[in-house]
């Protein structure tokens, strides 16, 4: 485990010691800001019948920050290393291939949710002048920031898998963006199927990422909901640390 710690402590020191972690940082913080300017001019001094953190799902800022975030939050994590050939001497030392991914995927993972503690900001804000009190509910802030944490875990986990691929920055941030849009289209897919009761479409609407996430507002945790991210997330690691241990092959 102090060989995984300190792994970790290098990814966090990386992201946070670095120009591109603020810059980041402070995109998601506008981002998160400019949808919040749209929902209060949108509600003004009428009453809302559905919990503030759900309107915010159903805008496309939060799902824009995701697509475009989580590509350049992982870019950098085994792409630069196999470029600057820092890589091969790190995995000559005495760590696992397992830690290596893991560490990697944690710090990411960490530095994504930082990057989302604004959001609570917002809701304070939204709270004071709209006097929606469900805006900081205890069940809704959590299950918002659970399907934020089980979202960006599923994302992260892609563009750790397309930066294990490359020793490109830009070509890991681009399969990651193209792996994301192509999951982000099949809730599209999803949701715009009929309720049939064939099996195809009963395999698709684990797919249906914006129902699941409302869910998650709303303060309903749906454990289907919590398998599919964990599992889905765990698949895209596991291929990772298989490209990864596929050094040794060579």
């Amino acid at each position: 485990m102090k060989i995984f710690w300190t792994l970790l402590r290098r990814e966090l020191t990386a992201v946070f010691l670095s120009l591109t972690g603020y810059v980041i940082i402070a995109a998601v913080t506008l981002l998160t800001g400019l949808s919040f300017v749209v929902l209060v001019q949108n509600l003004g001094t009428d009453p809302s019948p559905m919990p503030v953190t759900e309107m915010f799902y159903r805008t496309y800022f939060f799902w824009l920050i995701v697509l475009l975030a989580t590509p350049v939050i992982t870019m950098r994590l085994f792409a630069l290393e196999k470029a600057s050939g820092t890589f091969e001497t790190l995995m000559t030392t005495q760590v696992g291939d397992a830690q290596v991914v893991a560490a990697k995927f944690l710090g990411a993972l960490i530095f994504y949710l930082v990057a989302w503690l604004p959001l609570l900001a917002c809701l304070f804000i939204i709270r004071h002048f709209t006097q929606q009190n469900s805006a900081l509910d205890a069940g809704t802030v959590g299950g918002m920031f659970l399907g934020i944490l089980l979202t960006g875990g599923l994302f992260l986990s892609l563009g750790c898998f397309a930066s294990s691929l490359t020793r490109s920055q830009v070509a890991a941030a681009v399969i990651s963006f193209a792996l994301g849009v192509s999951l982000f289209a099949l809730g599209f897919l999803a949701a715009a199927m009929p309720s049939a009761a064939q099996w195809q479409a009963q395999v698709i609407s684990y797919f249906n990422l914006f129902e699941q996430l409302h869910d998650f507002a709303r303060g309903v945790v749906d454990t289907r909901a919590v398998v599919f991210y964990v599992s889905a997330t765990f698949l895209f690691l596991f291929l990772t640390l298989r490209v990864v241990e596929s050094r040794r092959w060579k």
